[in-house]
């Protein structure tokens, strides 16, 4: 270790000099990294905007590295077509007015022996460790390649020279990508601060998007700060569950002041859609008999008028002040898909909905995935003609309202499966032409495959979505007795799919969702109707294992790859079914002792997150897995930490090889009391049964 020191040392004293690599780039466009093209064999059609969603065209593409080939749809390349054999790592330039910007392309195949660990820093250089000799490696500032003679490869050993010009900019983001014969390494993402690599949480800012920490809440059952604007139907019509419960937008805001969402480490708030809703009730519930109410913000009335019975916009600009000055975002639960039948919007213009009849004369109700984008929520929520240019126009410059009216951080977008890929081209194009003070971040809800949820994060349409397959398969283990094996898989799988530093989003559950911690203890049964359950008994908790198992959710998301998201009160523990009987007003005080010691560990395993680098941007790699038993490493800038899910009802002890690569010498902490030893880069670790352990270096 000493002697590759001296050699960095060496090339930095030799590079000390080095001039600025990219004075002139192509404009808009190198204002945030470019997600990377997903390469499948044969002829795709790809459309520009999808990677650099500003550019109007391309005075051409070229191929820099790789075996693919280019060939434009339109003179101005605006859609082309892209046709891969069986390459794992290409390189497109998009050239305009004589400068270029790269678009990294990367084939489907992971090689399972193939990692890349980011090692260390001396001034402008940073070396890497291969567990094997990488074939070929493309590093990247922002989105120009580095030259050749930057990227320097040595066996198993990388060093890359981080350009002059970094250090200009308070953030921006290094990312080398590699390949074996067999396939792709992991991809490294290391965030720079005016050029020189962040190795302290301490250095990040709200506006680093891998290291958020997101709270989903719905307004209405949040807190209820203003009896004022309270407007409840009070209609015989519709049982108290399912009528406005007072929560507002001061609610919220009062919540901030009061340290809440700092104690518990919140970086992010995700609120639930604020458009005005209907004043009379709609919808059936038939045992028991109701209607609803529009409490949850998702028929909107108006695209672009805050929902009185929140507050007012004021208020909304307040709540938004007063997170921004306390260091949190504020993201926007947005409606796309439909409006309200009585929508001034569709009075004025009824061609726009989709016909609700098939042509076999079948209601198009609740037809998720056989037509998926036509289908219509309920019959008082109609589907827009989204594709439909005419109707996209207004509905993105409506979302777009929002962005430009408000101080938002970005949007959660509802239903995003159901609504054609042209319309989030035209939304995310809008957003980056008109709100340039800020980088907006966008998390979709997408239910399907990887390679449906996967269409949708690019570049040019939104940063993310939900991982709920990850969370299915942790639900499976945790009430089905799967193996952990399984949700292994399917993390290692999303990894693939969406790449290593991706911000999917890891729930513990939504207001869609039984509660877990009811499925977990027993008093949901995973097969039942969670929301008739709901209706018809009281649903607690059950098994106090119930608690441990939320608590393994909670360690998973705050320990994997993709940004964390508790929905309200599973940081405690709140018990309930589904729809409305997991919308419960929020409880802040009054906890029992199990809730209150929820409570804690939630909040210490945010603290964790939060102030450890390696479960920010550390590169993710699993040492052992068993029927029971998931351990798992990550490491960043050759500090790591070390995560063992045990998931079975038996202590378990294991013992394993770290990699060669990593310093064991260092003073270790367990922070949840599991006993270990680490000899000569051998962990022997001991976990109690449905428990987790977190080990990081002792910093005290």
């Amino acid at each position: 270790m000493k002697r590759w020191t001296v050699s960095l040392l060496l090339v930095t004293t030799l590079l000390g000099c080095r001039s600025m690599r990219f004075t002139e780039v192509a404009p808009e466009g190198d204002r945030a990294p470019i997600l990377p093209i997903r390469l499948t064999e044969g002829t795709v059609e790809t459309y520009l905007t999808d990677y650099l969603p500003v550019w109007e065209g391309a005075d051409s593409l070229t191929v820099a590295l790789g075996a693919v080939a280019l060939q434009p749809k339109a003179e101005d390349w605006t859609v082309f077509d892209l046709t891969a054999g069986s390459t794992q790592l290409a390189v497109v330039d998009a050239w305009q007015q004589g400068r270029k910007l790269s678009l990294v392309a990367l084939g489907a195949q992971r090689d399972s022996e193939a990692m890349l660990f980011s090692q260390e820093a001396a001034g402008a250089t940073v070396s890497f460790t291969c567990s094997k000799e990488p074939k070929e490696v493309v590093a990247l500032w922002q989105n120009c390649r580095l030259p050749a003679e930057d990227v320097v490869v040595e066996g198993d050993r990388i060093t890359v020279t981080i350009p002059k010009d970094a250090e200009s900019l308070d953030r921006s983001f290094l990312r080398l990508y590699a390949r074996s014969e067999q396939g792709l390494f992991n991809d490294v993402l290391l965030p720079l601060d005016k050029g020189e690599v962040v190795t302290s949480a301490d250095q990040l800012t709200r506006r680093d998007q891998q290291a958020q920490v997101l709270y989903s809440l719905m307004i209405d059952r949040f807190y209820d700060a203003d009896p004022t604007n309270n407007k409840p139907l009070n209609s015989p019509e519709v049982l108290p569950q399912a009528d406005y419960q007072g929560g507002d937008l001061k609610g919220i805001t009062q919540k901030i002041n009061d340290g809440f969402f700092a104690d518990l480490g919140i970086s992010t708030i995700w609120i639930s859609p604020i458009t005005q809703n209907p004043h009379d009730a709609w919808g059936l519930n038939l045992n028991p008999r109701t209607k609803f109410s529009g409490y949850h913000g998702y028929w909107p009335i108006y695209t672009t008028e805050v929902d009185h019975r929140f507050g007012t916009s004021e208020e909304l600009k307040e709540l938004l002040s007063t997170a921004h000055e306390n260091n949190m975002n504020v993201i926007l639960d947005y409606v796309a898909n439909h409006l309200h039948i009585n929508s001034p919007v569709l009075q004025e213009h009824p061609d726009w909905i989709i016909p609700l009849l098939l042509p076999d004369g079948r209601k198009n109700l609740g037809l998720w995935d056989e037509h998926r984008l036509t289908t219509w929520f309920d019959e008082h929520i109609p589907s827009l003609d989204l594709e439909r240019d005419e109707v996209a126009q207004p509905m993105t410059d409506s979302a777009t309202f929002w962005m430009t009216e408000y101080d938002f951080d970005g949007f959660r977008h509802d239903a995003c499966k159901h609504i054609p890929l042209g319309y989030w081209r035209t939304l995310t194009k809008k957003l980056r032409e008109r709100v340039t003070d800020r980088e907006l971040w966008q998390i979709g809800e997408t239910y399907g495959d990887p390679a449906l949820i996967g269409s949708y994060v690019r570049s040019g349409m939104i940063n993310a979505q939900f991982d709920f397959n990850v969370y299915h398969t942790a639900l499976d283990v945790l009430t089905r007795d799967h193996s952990v094996e399984k949700l292994a898989a399917v993390v290692a799988e999303s990894e693939r799919v969406y790449g290593s530093h991706h911000t999917m989003g890891n729930i513990t559950g939504n207001h869609d969702k039984g509660r877990l911690i009811s499925l977990a203890g027993g008093t949901l049964d995973p097969d039942e109707d969670h929301k008739a359950a709901g209706w018809l008994r009281k649903i607690e908790v059950g098994d106090p294992v119930g608690y441990k198992k939320l608590a393994l959710v909670n360690a998973l998301n705050m320990t994997i790859p993709g940004v964390p998201c508790i929905y309200q009160g599973d940081e405690y523990g709140e018990p309930g079914g589904n729809d409305p009987d997991n919308r419960r007003m929020m409880r802040f005080e009054g906890y029992n002792e199990a809730e209150q010691a929820q409570f804690a560990l939630t909040r210490e395993l945010v603290h964790l997150r939060r102030t450890n680098m390696p479960l920010l941007y550390g590169d993710m790699q699993t040492l052992a897995v068993t029927p029971s038993l998931w351990l798992f490493v990550r490491v960043y800038m050759g500090e790591w930490t070390l995560v063992a899910l045990n998931t079975g009802y038996k202590e378990v002890t294991i013992k394993t090889d770290l990699p060669a690569t990593l310093d064991a010498s260092q003073p270790w902490v367990a922070h949840f009391g599991n006993d270990f030893q680490l000899e000569e880069g051998r962990v022997t670790l001991t976990v109690a049964p449905t428990s987790f352990e977190i080990i990081t270096k002792n910093n005290q």
